[in-house]
């Protein structure tokens, strides 16, 4: 049991290292997805402006094409007004000749509100394109920071991995599932302290004198009641592996 509360400890110690390391990098991964995302998103922005503007078009091309079928239409129906034989030819004429109009005149409108709505979604691509510009440039930064800082800590990460991993294997699945649970759960990363000035080395809560007697009796593994980490008598501790 004292060894395998001695392997739990430089256990521990190697993920405070991996930790330490982690930290270096500080927000900068979770910056690099965020901005990811958002140039996706502006991506996105712009191919929905660019297919509304291909839908306006269309839709001018077939308003443009109702205007000259009306304007046609009106010109025949002009020619046939010299040609009416009687006031109900005249009244039907006239009719066709006001409809074809507001025809036009309707069309005409639409194609004024697309080409106001075309000119609105062209400027708002501009501005999203300038946007995407500045945040491809942010991005390469970041991601330029990133990788140095990742190349400068790769050899000592991948150490400290494949020390962790050797040392897995020595832990029964029971207590190592404990380790790694509350290790995600920690604030910290501390799965495994040390007694303390009689307390928790994790939470600072007083530790009773007989749990303290069984912690430095090594004979079995005892958890912290407020925080549920492991808790080992510090003379187990290699100075050489103390976090």
């Amino acid at each position: 049991m004292e060894e395998r509360l001695k392997t739990l400890y430089r256990l521990q110690s190697i993920n405070t290292e991996i930790d330490r390391i982690t930290l270096l990098r500080g927000e900068l991964p979770l910056e690099v997805s965020d901005m990811e995302d958002q140039i996706e998103g502006l991506k996105t922005r712009i191919r929905n402006y660019s297919g509304e503007i291909d839908d306006l078009t269309r839709r001018s091309a077939s308003e443009k094409a109702k205007i000259e079928e009306a304007r046609e239409k009106i010109a025949k129906y002009k020619e046939q007004l010299d040609n009416v034989r009687n006031n109900r030819e005249y009244d039907l004429l006239t009719k066709e000749i006001e409809f074809q109009t507001l025809e036009i005149e309707l069309a005409e409108k639409h194609l004024n509100e697309f080409a106001r709505i075309i000119d609105t979604r062209k400027n708002e691509i501009a501005a999203t394109q300038d946007k995407l510009e500045d945040h491809n440039h942010i991005l390469a930064d970041k991601k330029k920071e990133l990788e140095q800082i990742i190349s400068e800590t790769k050899v000592d990460e991948e150490r400290l991995n494949a020390q962790a991993l050797a040392l897995e294997p020595s832990i029964d699945e029971r207590t190592l599932k404990a380790f790694k649970r509350v290790r995600q759960n920690a604030r910290n990363g501390l799965a495994v302290v040390t007694i303390q000035r009689d307390a928790c080395g994790g939470c600072f809560n007083r530790i009773p004198p007989q749990k303290q007697l069984e912690i430095r009796m090594h004979k079995k593994i005892i958890v912290c009641e407020y925080c549920g980490r492991i808790i080992i008598d510090p003379d187990l501790v290699d100075p050489e592996t103390e976090a």
